[in-house]
């Protein structure tokens, strides 16, 4: 069994709540199911879940370099150079990324409201950035796009693989095709 999850913010990817965030358990009531990666609580959008334990190790491990789309809402305006780094790896404390996809995008039609909503400045415009990448490194995104002079407001994984957040309302959960 295969689940697809758009996760809330304020939501672990693990089923025990801790301390302010809430657990799987408050929207997932189904045994046996284990997210097959992570998704910070400060994080939304697709999470998959799955009773196989071999495919969650398929869809977590780096090894098989499964592609992840993020939609990112940065403090500031991204310059072409801005997003070519982006693009061709960011040396961070751990290392350099992998070359990813970088690129300025609209906001997403149909974005749910957060809660609770990013800070804005008056003064500083914010901005989406699509950003596709084969690695899976502690909070990776926002130390990618700090690194490059745009902090990361709002994050939200549109993809994993194949596997999309199309059609799938905040906080719901349908079971999928794992092929």
């Amino acid at each position: 069994m295969l689940i697809r999850f758009n996760k809330p913010y304020g939501v672990l990817s693990q089923f025990t709540p801790e301390g302010r965030w809430q657990g799987l358990k408050d929207h997932i009531d189904l045994p046996d199911v284990y997210a097959a990666g992570r998704l910070d609580a400060d994080s939304e959008g697709l999470l998959l879940l799955t009773d196989d334990g071999h495919l969650q190790a398929t869809l977590s491990s780096p090894a098989f370099k499964l592609e992840k789309t993020y939609w990112v809402q940065v403090d500031g305006t991204p310059t072409e150079a801005q997003l070519t780094q982006l693009s061709e790896g960011v040396r961070l404390k751990d290392g350099l990324t992998r070359p990813a996809l970088a690129q300025a995008m609209p906001e997403p039609d149909g974005l749910w409201h957060r809660d609770p909503p990013i800070r804005v400045r008056l003064n500083q415009p914010t901005h989406w950035i699509e950003l596709r990448i084969r690695e899976g490194r502690n909070r990776q995104v926002r130390r990618m796009t700090a690194a490059v002079g745009l902090p990361t407001l709002r994050l939200i994984r549109y993809a994993i693989g194949h596997h999309t957040l199309d059609g799938l309302p905040l906080g719901q959960w349908e079971a999928v095709n794992p092929s």
